[in-house]
């Protein structure tokens, strides 16, 4: 028989001639190629003493995974967790393992963690790297281990109880990665406050346009926001646009964070009308820029700061200073390579974007008196 399906089973140990004692069928698994699933090989005593202090000692530099074996398990904030398939491929033009984006999301998760921490996910898996098939994953029910935080929904057309995962810690963090997402996708709200967001996006979605001109549309958003006293910030995609962040403290509602963006990006788009929409439909867009203010709203994602993104050169989305968007910046720049050492040197820059937040009625005021 051709391998097919893949299941995963629990069981206590495997007898001498290679029968499961004590199994229990725990799902499947469609994630895994049948083909891939082979049977573990027993590793002398010795050999795994002298792999462990390998990995003490490189921990010190904060590396997780630091063998060239393909199945590992480690312990993460008291959890211990499975790593499979470790020296795939993700990245075949750069030559990066799943290992290596393991071991970046287990150096970045300080820095990440604020912005993921009580937030339902989106899972965008990619199982086989940049260039194999991906998908999304919402519903996590009895696909994650007992101990992950977990946010219960219904979906418009099932009645059936369903789970979106919620990262509490950099374990959650490393078990996503390890289960190939790529790109972390948070909620803009907690599950504290579902229905009200921590910040305002404004995501400059460039289509025919060169990246000098998101960048001007960066500047020109920075410079309404500036004239009525609105903090802003802002990071790369880490594809071919720039996000724009305000925070809101979870103080008003997704409606009124889309209408608030809604103001701003109109006024942007009638500073810079020539290479700027805000038509939604992409065919309608002519090859303009598009404004998109409609992210501020339940369960819409965007990829976290510094969350790793699904491009031949392993970008980053990586937050600037606003004196570095200017012309000639490229979200090329900031990669798997660097971004940790730029990180470790700059802070998190971002961490505003938590704070606070803005007095939306206080700021209608006052635009009312400009216009």
């Amino acid at each position: 028989l051709k391998p097919d399906l893949v299941c995963e089973v629990s069981y206590t140990e495997i007898t001498s001639d290679g029968v499961m004692r004590h199994p229990s069928f725990e799902g499947m698994r469609i994630d895994k190629d049948a083909s891939s699933v082979v049977q573990e090989k027993e590793v002398k005593t010795k050999d795994v003493v002298k792999d462990m202090k390998t990995i003490k000692a490189n921990n010190n530099d904060g590396v997780l995974l630091s063998t060239t074996d393909e199945t590992l398990v480690r312990d993460v904030k008291g959890h211990k967790i499975k790593f499979t398939n470790l020296n795939k491929i993700y990245w075949p033009e750069l030559n990066i393992s799943k290992r290596d984006m393991i071991n970046y999301y287990y150096q970045v998760a300080p820095y990440i963690l604020p912005y993921l921490k009580d937030r339902p996910q989106s899972l965008n898996r990619f199982p086989d790297g940049i260039h194999g098939k991906h998908f999304y994953q919402k519903d996590v029910t009895d696909k994650v281990p007992h101990w992950t935080e977990q946010y219960l929904y219904h979906s418009s057309d099932d009645a059936t109880d369903k789970h979106f995962m919620v990262v509490t810690n950099e374990a959650d963090i490393v078990l996503m990665a390890s289960m190939g997402c790529i790109e972390l996708h948070p909620w803009s709200s907690r599950t504290s406050s579902p229905d009200n967001p921590d910040w305002c996006l404004i995501d400059l979605d460039p289509d025919k346009n060169s990246f000098d001109q998101v960048i001007e549309a960066a500047q020109v958003t920075k410079k309404v926001l500036d004239e009525i006293s609105v903090p802003s910030f802002c990071k790369t995609s880490g594809s071919t646009g720039l996000h724009i962040y305000i925070p809101l403290g979870a103080n008003y509602s997704y409606e009124q964070s889309k209408e608030f963006a809604r103001v701003i990006v109109t006024l942007v788009q009638k500073e810079i009308p020539k290479y700027t929409t805000l038509e939604r439909t992409k065919s309608n867009r002519h090859g303009k820029m598009y404004l998109d203010f409609l992210q501020n709203r339940p369960q819409a994602t965007l990829a976290a700061p510094y969350s790793l993104r699904p491009t031949k050169k392993a970008t980053v989305s990586m937050p600037l200073e606003w004196d570095e968007v200017k012309k000639g910046m490229r979200p090329e720049q900031f990669t798997i390579a660097n971004a940790l050492e730029r990180i470790k040197n700059t802070g998190d820059i971002f961490k505003p974007v938590l704070g606070k937040g803005i007095n939306i009625e206080k700021i209608v005021d006052e635009l009312q008196a400009v216009l």
